[in-house]
């Protein structure tokens, strides 16, 4: 059957959410509202500041962006289909949601390489930082972190929107690029081809994350201000990494090589992990631990609250 003719999929993973519907569509109601709040007050806070308009605090208000695409991608259509009784999505709305997820994924990965190299260039050679770092290079490795990731991933929905596809059942929450192409009753090489390619691209940016952090370390345990260096600016930098690769390693090894045995509730928790944990805890953990943006958000939020009173009084 030709995928001309598929004009929706099923989504078989809501079957295990029919009997708890409402609380989780409360605590992803709860989940999301989190997730805006927390990266929209860091983009807003990082923006409307000068002294925070430097590449490392650049990235962070980046990967906030990137968090809330993602999410957009995912959450809304999730707490609609929660309340639904009928749990579908059209084809393009499909390849359209693997294009925003998978995008995110990629795109936070680019941007995870590019502060390990940020941070490796500030505590490595800080004498040459301003040089190598400069407005210019950090606008230029900015619009490759996002438009590399865009185009690899137009590429994959192009390979994908070709194949003739024998089924419409996808047992997920949502539409992944693996689950359609276990689908096709054509070849999928050029799927599997181009898969692999862009698995390799990003296993040389954990490859090259790895590599600046050893730099990272080596230099640090030479002086105690390299010390207080890393400590301030790398390990934020850490936890994040560690967060969103564990996460996603879950879904993958789910997705690729789980038990048909293991419950559906628990290949639904392990699926959405991604893009649950990260754009909460991400913008959290900067805020918590870079000093210049946690000090500047104390700052708003004793503004605002000293204004709250004064309002209040009059």
């Amino acid at each position: 059957m030709n995928n001309t003719y598929i004009m929706v999929f099923s989504l078989s993973g809501f079957s295990a959410t029919v009997n708890y519907r409402v609380t989780l569509f409360s605590l992803t109601l709860l989940c999301y509202c989190l997730i805006l709040v927390v990266n929209v007050s860091l983009i807003l806070t990082i923006t409307f500041d000068q002294n925070l308009h430097e590449p490392m605090y650049i990235c962070v208000c980046n990967l906030c962006i990137n968090g809330l695409f993602g999410t957009a991608g995912f959450y809304p259509k999730f707490a609609f289909d929660l309340l639904s009784d009928i749990h579908v999505i059209s084809y393009t709305g499909c390849l359209l949601q693997i294009f925003v997820i998978y995008s995110y994924t990629e795109v936070d990965y680019s941007f995870l390489a590019l502060m390990s190299y940020d941070r490796y260039v500030a505590i490595c050679r800080p004498l040459e930082y301003h040089s190598i770092m400069s407005v210019r290079r950090t606008t230029v490795l900015v619009f490759l972190s996002w438009l590399v990731p865009l185009c690899t991933m137009v590429l994959t929905i192009s390979f994908t929107s070709t194949l003739k596809l024998c089924g419409s059942n996808i047992r997920k929450l949502y539409c992944e690029n693996w689950s359609v192409v276990k689908l096709a009753c054509s070849t999928t090489a050029a799927n599997d081809i181009v898969g692999l390619i862009l698995i390799s691209f990003y296993c040389v940016h954990v490859l090259f994350i790895v590599y600046s952090y050893m730099q990272l370390v080596n230099s640090a345990l030479k002086s105690r201000e390299g010390r207080r260096k890393f400590m301030q600016t790398c390990v934020p930098h850490l936890f994040c990494l560690f967060n969103f690769t564990a996460t996603l390693l879950f879904e993958v090894m789910y997705s690729r090589y789980g038990s048909a045995s293991v419950l559906q509730s628990v290949k639904n928790f392990m699926s959405i992990q991604f893009l649950v944990m990260p754009p909460i805890f991400n913008p959290v953990i900067y805020g918590l631990i870079l000093t210049k943006i946690r000090r500047r958000m104390i700052y708003l939020c004793m503004m605002a609250n000293s204004r709250f009173k004064a309002r209040f009084q009059i």
